[in-house]
């Protein structure tokens, strides 16, 4: 079972869209998924549930079919988590809802990280607690393929949410933030990396189980910006600034970068936004690849309604490469 996260600190790079139709793409070429919303703005959620059965999941007080209820005893101080509740969205798609209240949790991760220094058995629990919480929605989806989203930012929640999983993917945009957040965000994760595995011997219980934290970069997906005749070259450069600073932040590699953006082993995909179809898929509440000429996908969106399939497909194959996967035949 691969579980693999999706994270970048800047936001709007259109993770939780990767991640929703990466979902639908996966489980169109065969494998089971789960895709689990641990970003506390929930947008997956939203996303894959109408608001109807939203109202059902989020009712007034706790919250016992989302991630936010698998954590719960933790938060209370009561145990251990919760079996967690695998929200049926097809039938090879599983959801862990997300919570608006998981930001809840933040306090509590940050406490407990420095007390596994003194081999305080709840903190390791506080610390650890999606690793079990994926592992066994997984199970219960029979799923071989776990993708979760975090939320755009270097706090505790996601520290220990990356710790949980196997592999990492870094969605990039062309622009100087992106290039910017890549300075922050290697540096922390290797920092990340290599405090877990002091820490993790230290557990006080050796039948814990406990995730390796390895966190391996998998590659990072570009999304390509809207096309202007104005600004090509400062496209260009910055693409091959963030080419290099992957490389440096992220891999450690000081490696000078003679590939471009086509040619990158560490590029697994070079996505179009697909704006034209965009607005079609969430009216429709369907993948854009899914659309159909009742969606109103006719004409010049039809064509880019199988261009899109066609990334995604590829993208989907590159990712199971990466992770060390059998790449699906065409």
């Amino acid at each position: 079972m691969r579980k693999i996260a999706f994270f970048n600190n800047k936001g709007g790079v259109g993770k939780t869209t990767l991640v929703y139709h990466l979902a639908w793409m996966f489980a169109d070429l065969g494998h089971s998924v789960v895709a689990a919303d641990l970003d506390p703005q929930s947008n997956l959620t939203s996303m894959f549930i109408e608001e109807e059965r939203l109202e059902e999941l989020w009712p007034a007080g706790r919250h016992p079919k989302t991630i936010q209820g698998v954590i719960d005893p933790i938060l209370r101080g009561t145990g251990d988590i919760r079996v967690p509740h695998v929200e049926p969205i097809a039938e090879k798609i599983g959801l862990l809802p997300g919570d608006l209240a998981l930001s809840t949790f933040e306090d509590n991760l940050s406490d407990a990280w420095p007390r596994c220094h003194n081999q305080d058995e709840s903190a390791f629990l506080a610390v650890t607690a999606f690793y079990p919480a994926l592992t066994v929605a997984a199970e219960k989806q029979t799923a071989d393929v776990v993708l979760v989203d975090v939320g755009p930012n270097l706090g505790a929640i996601n520290r220990s949410a990356l710790i949980a999983c196997q592999h990492l993917i870094i969605p990039l945009a062309a622009d100087l933030l992106s290039l910017q957040g890549l300075l922050n965000l290697g540096p922390r994760l290797i920092a990340w990396r290599h405090a877990w595995q002091a820490l993790r011997p230290k557990s006080p219980d050796p039948n814990l189980l406990l995730p390796d934290g390895a966190m391996r970069p998998a590659g990072y997906v570009l999304m390509q910006p809207t096309k202007r005749a104005d600004r090509p070259a400062n496209a260009f450069v910055r693409w091959m600034g963030i080419l290099g600073e992957y490389r440096r932040s992220v891999l450690m590699d000081s490696t000078e970068v003679t590939e471009d953006v086509t040619t990158d082993p560490y590029a697994l995909a070079s996505l179009k936004h697909y704006r034209s179809i965009m607005p079609l898929s969430m009216e429709a509440r369907k993948p854009m690849f899914y659309l159909k000429p009742a969606d109103g996908a006719i004409g010049a969106h039809g064509e880019a309604v199988r261009d899109c399939y066609r990334d995604f497909k590829a993208l989907a194959q590159a990712i199971l490469t990466a992770t060390d996967g059998d790449k699906i035949s065409a």
